[in-house]
């Protein structure tokens, strides 16, 4: 079969097109003609050899998709042959990725795609909106009438961790760094924006929570914006992190006796434990997406996936929206 394969991790990618061998199926797996997929900050940083997470080389990277269930496994009973189905199922530890014609899924990792979405939107959704998933419902149990802040309105995990906690009924605050990401923001729900360069957080949580500090406040960036994080959030508050791969100070969580969580989303697809919980994630933001209750965004400009280096070099320059599709030219 037909896949991307990158030789050599590194700034300079070595992406290349290749003939790979069609995967064979475990019991407990299925076997899906991959439609689309989409480019994830760990993506790049795999590929640019930051993080050790990615599968040995030569490898087949990323690991969102969507696509057509073409085979099932003896064992697997909830899906069936032509099933449209997503998830994050590869691309991390021994897991190959979904560059490629097809892919062997554990069908824990995966659920049937929501009705109204595309193949490109479905394949855009699994890795931030499971992360936002685990930030917001599994660690920060975000409630009705909370005052929730999510950093970051235009980011992949930011826009759908917006929604989401709209769905939950909280009041939704979010920061953007420009205009048009306020923008944008505004049109996926935000009920407060806040442009974090023009605003310091003493300034925005004095004029828009009377001082109070928020509820739950979600990092979705890391470095200064958890240190600001532990500032906006309230006596008591929550502070829930998907970058904190840093030193920081921690006497405002001890100050203020702030509840800090930390979420790698990717540990049930490197340690195999946990991954049923995947599936379900996926089904029940399905029911959300098809009451139109949660939205995911596409940048503009769509990208195959022998253009995935012109896709990554896209999403580093940092001034997408949403998240980058890469549909199978094959």
């Amino acid at each position: 079969m037909k896949a991307i394969i990158l030789n050599s991790y590194g700034k300079t990618a070595n992406f290349e097109k290749a003939e790979i061998p069609l995967p064979k199926i475990l019991p407990h797996q299925v076997l899906v003609r991959v439609a689309a997929s989409s480019v994830n900050p760990v993506d790049c940083k795999i590929k640019k050899g930051l993080l050790s997470v990615g599968p040995p080389l030569p490898a087949v990277l990323h690991g969102d998709m969507s696509g057509e269930i073409m085979q099932i496994g003896e064992s697997v009973t909830e899906f069936k042959k032509g099933d449209l189905v997503y998830g994050c199922v590869g691309g991390f530890g021994d897991l190959p990725g979904v560059l490629s014609e097809f892919v062997a899924v554990d069908s824990q990792l995966i659920a049937l795609i929501p009705k109204n979405l595309t193949m490109e939107e479905a394949a855009s959704l699994p890795l931030v909106g499971i992360t936002a998933w685990n930030a917001l419902v599994d660690r920060a149990n975000v409630r009705k009438g909370q005052r929730v802040l999510v950093h970051g309105a235009a980011g992949g995990v930011g826009h759908i961790g917006l929604q989401l906690a709209k769905a939950l009924a909280a009041e939704v605050h979010t920061t953007a760094s420009s205009d048009a990401k306020i923008k944008f923001g505004k049109e996926i729900g935000a009920d407060v924006l806040i442009n974090y360069k023009r605003e310091k957080v003493e300034d925005y949580i004095s004029t828009h929570t009377n001082g109070e500090g928020y509820d739950v406040v979600f990092d979705t960036a890391g470095g200064e914006c958890l240190d600001n994080s532990f500032t906006a959030a309230k006596i008591g508050g929550s502070v829930v992190s998907i970058a904190a791969r840093a030193k920081h100070d921690l006497s405002p969580v001890h100050i203020k006796s702030l509840t800090l969580h930390v979420v790698f989303m990717l540990l049930p697809l490197l340690r195999g434990m946990g991954r049923a919980h995947h599936g379900n994630i996926l089904r029940k933001l399905g029911e959300l997406i098809e009451e139109g209750l949660i939205q995911p965004k596409l940048h503009n400009r769509k990208f195959n996936f022998e253009e995935v280096e012109d896709a990554h070099r896209c999403f580093e320059e940092d001034k997408i929206m949403g998240k980058i599709s890469l549909v199978s030219n094959w």
